[in-house]
């Protein structure tokens, strides 16, 4: 009898100890999930679905479903201007997902809970990319590479016309110059380019004497929309343009009309980064060579003297007398 005791003794205290063991390894589990889920909490990022393109669009294009696609974007990250998908459903799978990590920390779940909706139900106060109430589509007035986010400045609104109007600001008009090889930089002008203007004849002013041919920066950083008849940005081959368009006031354009009459224009054009300001820059021939100017001294002319001669006594003398011419 003593042995079945000792026995059904041991076998409790065994029974007790995997009891202990076993609840042991599962707190050391649930430590474990727990430190797992905080961290992919702390790594959770609020995102949006934002319009991206599929492939390169160019000036001119099209806008279709086809070409853009869906992507979660970190919400701090965001564009201005992007196009976000407002499909309701994603956003409520999306809310969903957070939900799930969150139920794994119930502490925080409250905070999950008001952010996840906020993502499902905010309203954004923009125009969808492919409006439901119409069947006009939009135009690339930009270049977007793949994968980069769709933005209202490089689209125009549905059914809108693409023309060189869409790329004035207020206040600025279109004007075409004529260039050549030599004078439109060998053809790698695009639009988009900034060039300074600089002008070249011959200046004769009353009183200035002849300078000779003067070469003068006449505008400084215009910007230029079209090349020929093209206003779109290809980089993949120079073009030999005859002519270029540019943004200008109605002042410049004045002043670029009576240049092109009256000599030759040539454009330089500014590097992307550049922010510096052109100064006022003028070369004629003698400052081109190292010519100092010889002054001129004006000849003093002599007064008049008009006299008489007349004979006192044996003497002839000379009297003055007005100078009647």
């Amino acid at each position: 009898m003593r042995m079945v005791f000792g026995l059904v003794l041991l076998v409790g205290i065994a029974l007790a100890g995997g009891a202990v063991y076993l609840a042991k390894d599962r707190i050391a589990q649930y430590q474990v999930a727990n430190a797992q889920a905080q961290a992919a909490l702390a790594q959770v990022v609020p995102t949006k679905p934002v319009f991206v393109a599929t492939g390169p669009l160019k000036y001119g294009q099209r806008l279709k479903e086809e070409d853009v696609r869906v992507v979660q974007w970190p919400v701090n990250a965001i564009p201005e201007g992007a196009f976000l998908n407002l499909d309701a459903e994603a956003l409520l799978q999306a809310e969903a997902e957070l939900l799930e990590i969150a139920e794994l920390i119930p502490d925080f779940l409250p905070e999950f809970e008001d952010d996840a909706e906020e993502e499902a139900y905010e309203i954004v106060s923009r125009d969808p990319l492919f409006p439901d109430n119409t069947t006009k589509q939009r135009v690339v007035l930009r270049t977007i590479e793949k994968g980069e986010a769709i933005l209202t400045v490089k689209v125009t609104e549905p059914g809108e016309d693409t023309g060189l109007t869409s790329r004035l600001e207020p206040g600025k008009r279109a004007y075409a110059l004529k260039v050549d090889v030599s004078s439109g930089v060998s053809g790698f002008l695009r639009p988009g380019d900034r060039v300074d203007v600089y002008w070249t004849g011959r200046v004769n002013l009353a009183g200035d004497g002849d300078k000779g041919e003067v070469t003068k920066l006449i505008e400084a950083g215009v910007k230029l929309i079209a090349i020929d008849q093209s206003a779109g940005r290809q980089l993949d081959e120079a073009v030999i343009a005859s002519t270029v368009t540019v943004s200008a006031t109605p002042q410049q354009v004045a002043a670029l009309a009576q240049a092109q009459q009256t000599g030759k224009l040539s454009l330089s054009l500014v590097g992307a980064e550049d922010t510096s300001i052109a100064t006022a820059i003028e070369v004629d021939q003698r400052s081109l060579l190292g010519i100092a100017t010889a002054e001129i001294k004006a000849e003093v002319a002599k007064e008049q003297v008009c006299t008489i001669r007349t004979r006192r006594g044996a003497e002839v003398v000379e009297l003055p007398i007005p100078c009647t011419n």
